[in-house]
């Protein structure tokens, strides 16, 4: 009688605490619907790209601005342009993936390739061609037509690693069976291609060799830099210089990037029209790494250059 008494009061314990709501629950009005909270918004980091000092900095900000901000609208995230001195630093950024994509030259994509697994993404077409020239010039009134004419003269390199401002210049100064530090009377750097013309144009320098499409798209602009220059010699056609990844770039990221710099010649839009005109391209194609082998066979026959 007892354990059913027990049972009994167990039970009633139990029905109780089932139909006894805690005295801090929340009443839950079913008719009273209200919105949902907005959820916090996402925002991607900002998207890092470098571009190599074939022209100087103040140069590369108003060439490269327009494709920049284009960038930015396609992907819907913040753009940001990190520049370096030299081509080594800008390849060190996508080695140490400060940076996710690069403008680069040739030399420069051919080391980076093989130290930090750097890959093509796209190349400019200018001109319907993807090669480019390395141009020796000199001033207008200078009496020399070939690299032999220019022993004991003041010679300036663009950049220590650039293909067709130094990797060039020393393989035509090798052929005269010398070495630039002994062939020239004095030799610097300008860290890049529009500085090169300029030292020459303005008598600094009796020679230097640049990047032919740099040295176009400067004339282009300055029609009077025609009467300041001379060309004396133009290179065989070489790999353009190509815009690059880094290895830490997600799949995804690369092909979106991919189709964004594919479709900008057919884009209508004023913005992609004007980042292609102000650098002065035809439009962005699909690259092979096999288009640099013969500037890869160079650099190998000049071997390592002092910084």
């Amino acid at each position: 009688m007892a354990q059913r008494l027990s049972s009994i009061v167990i039970s009633l314990l139990f029905l109780y605490a089932c139909n006894t709501a805690p005295a801090s629950a929340p009443i839950i009005q079913l008719n009273d619907l209200q919105p949902l909270p907005m959820p916090t918004p996402v925002t991607s980091p900002p998207l890092r790209v470098s571009v190599a000092s074939v022209i100087s900095p103040q140069g590369t900000v108003q060439s490269y601005q327009p494709l920049l901000d284009y960038l930015s609208i396609r992907l819907g995230r913040q753009v940001v342009l990190v520049q370096r001195r030299t081509y080594t630093e800008t390849n060190d950024l996508i080695g140490s993936n400060e940076v996710d994509v690069a403008f680069v030259c040739t030399s420069a994509y051919i080391d980076g390739r093989d130290r930090y697994g750097m890959s093509l993404l796209v190349a400019p077409q200018v001109n319907g061609e993807t090669t480019y020239h390395s141009l020796l010039i000199v001033p207008a009134h200078s009496p020399a037509r070939t690299m032999a004419d220019l022993h004991g003269n003041v010679f300036a390199f663009t950049d220590p690693t650039s293909f067709s401002g130094r990797v060039y210049p020393t393989a035509l100064v090798r052929e005269l069976g010398a070495e630039p530090e002994t062939f020239f009377r004095y030799t610097f750097f300008t860290y890049s291609h529009d500085k090169a013309i300029e030292a020459v144009a303005n008598g600094l320098a009796d020679g230097a060799a640049v990047d032919s499409l740099v040295f176009n798209f400067a004339v282009a602009r300055d029609p009077a830099l025609a009467d300041k220059v001379t060309v004396i010699h133009t290179s065989p056609p070489f790999g353009i210089p190509p815009v690059v990844v880094g290895p830490g770039v997600r799949p995804q990221l690369r092909a979106e990037l991919q189709n964004i710099f594919l479709g900008m010649a057919d884009d209508p839009s004023p913005l992609a029209q004007t980042a292609l005109a102000t650098l002065g391209i035809d439009k962005f194609v699909i690259i092979d790494d096999a288009a640099y082998a013969s500037a890869r066979l160079l650099r190998s026959k000049v071997g390592p250059l002092s910084p």
